[in-house]
């Protein structure tokens, strides 16, 4: 058995299964999320969450694919034991019909094409009994009505600047934005309000501290 599964045709597939058991093990051991923990740019999310809400066909096929239902890493794990099984089990099939084994170049789509829609049937009772992250995203709506300081650069009606708000959770995400009033100009630095969003614009006024004198000390 260890020598089919070690042939040229096969290597793809007894390469994913040995990837899976790695990713598990790492996820076991509480490995699995290596990512830092960095500021969130908004500038990504918002394209993110227009095409999201449109409902388009790719929230279908994300759906399909179960993600939403199951960690990444964990769906990463289900594809690759599905991908390395199925092609296995599918490489011996031919064997012994044919006598040969396919080449990898067209086992290894086939097994993907069928692995894929299965990955997604399989992550819907996965996740009824596999304990949910949970998560503390935030839409980006919610930031209008919070303060925020203006990053880099100043902002003009129709030339934005770069500004950086805290949401509910204490995490900062970078946005763009623009003054709400036609004439007024938001310096860098400058505390100002976000009150509404237009597109991937936020408006905002300014909180006004900034232009109050100080008493030297």
């Amino acid at each position: 058995m260890f020598d089919f599964w070690l042939l040229d045709e096969n290597l793809i597939f007894t390469g994913a299964l040995l990837l899976m058991i790695a990713l598990g093990v790492l996820q076991a051991i509480g490995l699995g999320d290596l990512s830092p923990d960095l500021d969130v740019d908004l500038d990504i999310d918002m394209d993110m969450d227009a095409d999201f809400d449109a409902g388009g066909p790719a929230d279908g096929l994300l759906a399909m694919l179960g993600l939403g239902r199951l960690p990444l890493m964990m769906l990463l794990v289900l594809f690759l034991a599905l991908f390395g099984m199925i092609g296995l089990a599918g490489q011996q099939f031919i064997e012994t019909l044919t006598g040969s084994l396919l080449s990898p170049w067209l086992a290894a789509p086939i097994a993907a094409v069928t692995a894929l829609p299965l990955t997604g049937l399989l992550s819907r009772p996965l996740s009824r009994i596999i304990p949910q992250d949970e998560t503390t995203a935030v839409n980006i709506g919610s930031l209008v009505g919070r303060f925020a300081t203006v990053h880099t650069g100043r902002a003009e009606t129709g030339s934005p600047a770069r500004a950086k708000v805290t949401d509910i959770h204490g995490h900062n995400h970078y946005i763009m934005v623009e003054p709400d009033n036609a004439g007024q100009i938001l310096h860098e630095g400058e505390k100002i309000l976000l009150v509404r969003r237009e597109n991937r614009i936020f408006k905002a006024i300014s909180h006004g501290d900034s232009h109050v004198p100080k008493l030297g000390s």
